[in-house]
Order: structure tokens, then C-alpha cells, then sequence
């Protein structure tokens, strides 16, 4: 499974931008999907994810109400829709797909990430 990030870029404080992550291989393998983003000098952490059989979704306190995780039908787009934007979202943004049996913890298949910033 390969997975491709767009859509990051450059906005004001109170702005938004949808991220998409396009997938490809052997999507049937793939049980869930989500979000994950890291700033300078921090950890990486989960903003979101998504379950492929019934569309459960997650988020983290921090982009609660903020923040709309969503795929297309055929699974293989995931996107990140981002609202109210905050200069602590400034991260990598970084899209993530965990194997149908692997651990909810453990995501396999990761892309190569997209820059968003966020300036006041």
C-alpha cells in the first residue's frame, strides 16, 4: 500500500484546508486509516482516523469540532478537512493505514507527509 499526502500549505489563523491522501495497492488489506502530525522538537501524535468497514472516527481533543475526517467510496482517498485553523497546527502532516489484524496502536503504511502552516 502506497500512500500520497496533498494539500498542505500556507494559511492565516482562522483559515482552512483539506488535506487528501491518495491510496494505492491492496486497499482490501487495510482496516483503517487516519491522520497523524508532528511539529519541530515534538512528538508525532494522532489528530485522526477512520475505521474502512463502518466509517468510526476519532479525533483528538485538540482538533475536536475543528477537524472532519472523511474517504471517498472506493477507500482509496482519505481527507482531512480543517477549519478554524490555529498556529498550533503548524505541523507535518502525515497520512496512515493500519493492516486488517495488526494492533489499533500499530499503523503499517505511512506517507511522506504535508506541510501545513499556519501564521497569525
Amino acid at each position: 500500500v502506497q500512500l500520497v499526502e496533498s494539500g498542505g500549505g500556507s494559511v492565516q489563523a482562522g483559515g482552512s484546508l483539506k488535506l487528501s491522501c491518495a491510496a494505492s495497492g491492496y486497499i482490501a488489506s487495510i482496516c483503517e486509516m487516519g491522520w497523524f502530525r508532528q511539529a519541530p522538537g515534538k512528538e508525532r501524535e494522532s489528530v485522526s482516523s477512520i475505521t474502512n468497514d463502518d466509517g468510526a472516527t476519532t479525533y483528538a481533543d485538540s482538533v475536536k469540532g475543528r477537524f472532519t475526517i472523511s474517504q471517498g467510496n472506493d477507500k482509496r482517498t482519505l481527507y482531512l478537512q480543517m477549519y478554524s485553523l490555529k498556529t498550533e497546527d503548524t505541523a507535518m502532516y502525515y497520512c496512515a493505514a493500519r493492516r486488517c489484524g495488526t494492533p489499533y496502536s500499530s499503523y503499517n503504511y505511512w506517507g511522506q507527509g504535508t506541510q501545513v502552516t499556519v501564521s497569525s
